[in-house]
């Protein structure tokens, strides 16, 4: 399974210790050079840049040969997000993870299937990879955006 990952997932994954996920739940994950820039950009957190500036193996960095059409510049989104959406329409990518909520409906109407962050962590959790609860605690510690009555339903176990 091949899978194209931003800027915020792989972020949130590092600050809260569950980045292995992603090589344990799917085959071959890659992130464009534009998202590869923004963890590295001086005001990452200090865990992204350690994480990035030792670049496992499972993670490939590549640019796409794609040139973004009018609707894509016209949407508002971030370079990370533009060059993730490229790059998982370039390699007819079965997944896009992505949290940005203007990006996710690009990429929808370009008709890729897109998780996030809390999607990753619960498809983890299924698998016994990791404790939900646990990882939700953590990641509400940080600075992701989580609507309260959704934390609080992921807590109890309901689906989001």
């Amino acid at each position: 399974m091949i899978v194209i990952a931003d800027t915020g997932p792989v972020n949130y994954l590092v600050l809260v210790g569950e980045i292995e996920a992603l090589p344990a739940l799917y085959d071959r994950i890659l992130v464009p050079q534009a998202v590869y820039n923004e963890l590295m950009h001086p005001r990452a957190p200090e865990a992204v840049h350690r994480w990035i500036a030792q670049l496992p193996q499972w993670l490939e960095v590549r640019a796409s040969s794609l040139t973004p059409d009018g609707d894509l510049l016209a949407a508002d989104i971030e370079a990370g997000e533009r060059d993730a959406i490229l790059l998982a329409q370039e390699l007819a990518a079965d997944r896009l993870i992505m949290d940005d909520l203007r990006g996710r409906q690009e990429a929808e109407r370009r008709h890729l299937v897109v998780t996030g962050t809390i999607g990753v962590l619960r498809a983890a959790a299924n698998l016994g990879l990791l404790d939900l609860r646990h990882a939700l605690e953590r990641l509400r510690r940080t600075n992701f955006r989580m609507e309260k009555a959704l934390f609080e339903r992921l807590m109890r176990g309901e689906s989001g």
